[in-house]
């Protein structure tokens, strides 16, 4: 037998050959999946309906909460309907509320497309449990509160080790969130070369929790009044509160010098009467949002959702991208030998496009000049605010024939014909 040795990959010790105590046998699963989220039961749920045996690894306690927007948009709940979850118990949503400058906009949902006609708002602590149900109900086993670290064999991911535990299987699902330990094993970090966001989140009481609109205001400024790219929101949960945040992009000047706390301050105190909101329910919240990893798939495992860098540039938006890139996953996993090449391939057909024209985008509103005129002319007509719904619900589809698509198609040529000058200078802003 072959002595075990450690290796370091991505600078993580791990383990090759044998388990790390030597002695211990390792369990062996047609799924392992790391994380159980949205992304990860939406795998773990896919792969144990269709017979497979699948264990997901999650780090936190059953019930834990994650700190999110907690807004779901149609193409989140049709992912849900797809995966049999009931999302009657969140408050429905009919649409989104834009408001830049003193122009604000009503907007319903487009009707007509691929997906529902209505959204959510579901706290994650909800979502995630029931969730967390269905993949147990469909036969998947979820260890709770159980931390683990990638296992190799001759650079191939073949499972995972829990202390003095491993289990393997052909192919691993990570869905363990925003880059973490597991990522930088597998090389899989946040991109250095491209934008990233911070968003900050609470919870208020209000009067208007059951408004059927989401309320995006596009039109964020400091403390000092200064604009800064990225948005304000205020989600009605129907149950007596609202979740309030906002969000930034990396790509603005003095970036770092962002204070988030101060931002949602000022920007609660714009929204304080006529929200009637009372005080903070929490403590503010804050995590990070990449926007591109450097790979989201490897021989032996694929990566979903955030853990993918599948988050949309322009609002954050990263639920329903988890829960489709999990279901691929989930499904793709019968045939592990070709499922990570056919994954990526998948999700860069999906996806890879429309996230690059919002990477650009990001980079070209960080300029104050462009930030001032853009975003108030982003609802100065009908046409330009239907477009910017579907932008900031994710309902554009890349080989759409409607005009949406023809007009985001050709922003991305545009994009990318200055893309040397939009990164150059989004870095000289930092």
């Amino acid at each position: 037998m072959r002595t075990p040795e450690d290796t370091k990959v991505g600078g993580i010790a791990t383990r090759r050959g044998a388990s790390p105590t030597g002695t211990a046998a390792a369990e062996r699963w047609d799924l392992i999946v790391v994380g159980a989220g949205p992304g990860g039961c939406a795998a773990a749920i896919e792969a144990a309906r269709a017979g497979m045996k699948v264990v997901v690894f999650e780090r936190h306690r059953r019930g834990r909460d994650k700190v999110c927007g907690d807004g779901l948009t149609p193409r989140a709940t049709t992912a849900l309907d797809h995966l049999g979850v009931d999302w009657s118990a969140a408050h429905r949503i009919d649409g989104l509320r834009m408001i830049a400058g003193r122009v604000r906009r009503e907007m319903p949902w487009p009707d007509g497309g691929p997906f529902g006609r209505f959204g959510a708002v579901w706290p994650r602590r909800s979502l995630d449990a029931v969730l967390a149900d269905h993949a147990e109900e469909a036969g998947a086993v979820i260890r709770w509160e159980t931390p683990v670290e990638v296992l190799f064999e001759d650079r191939r991911v073949v499972g995972v080790v829990d202390g003095s535990h491993r289990a393997t299987a052909p192919l691993v699902v990570v869905a363990a969130g925003a880059p973490g330990s597991i990522n930088r094993a597998l090389g899989a970090e946040r991109d250095p070369d491209e934008p990233f966001g911070l968003a900050m989140r609470t919870y208020a009481t209000t009067p208007r929790h059951a408004d059927r609109l989401l309320e995006a205001c596009l039109t964020l400024t400091d403390e000092a009044g200064t604009p800064v790219p990225g948005y304000g929101w205020l989600f009605p949960a129907g149950d007596g509160t609202v979740n309030i945040g906002v969000g930034a992009l990396s790509t603005m000047r003095g970036f770092k010098r962002l204070n988030l706390a101060n931002l949602l301050r000022a920007y609660r105190r714009t929204a304080t009467d006529e929200w009637g909101l009372g005080p903070d329910l929490e403590p503010p919240r804050a995590w990070r949002l990449p926007f591109r990893t450097l790979r989201r798939h490897g021989p032996g495992w694929v990566a979903v959702g955030d853990a993918a860098g599948l988050i949309n540039p322009m609002n954050g938006e990263g639920i329903d991208y988890a829960l489709e890139s999990g279901i691929l996953a989930g499904t793709l996993a019968s045939s592990p030998s070709t499922a990570p090449q056919r994954y990526d391939e998948a999700v860069g057909r999906s996806y890879d496009a429309f996230l690059r024209t919002g990477r650009r985008f990001s980079a070209l509103i960080g300029h104050p000049w462009i930030l001032r005129a853009g975003l108030r002319a982003s609802v100065s007509t009908a046409a330009i605010a239907d477009l910017t719904l579907a932008v900031m619900a994710n309902l554009v589809e890349p080989d759409g024939t409607d005009a949406r698509a023809r007009t985001l198609r050709g922003a991305g040529r545009v994009l990318t014909a200055i893309e040397p000058w939009l990164v150059r200078s989004s870095h000289e802003r930092r």
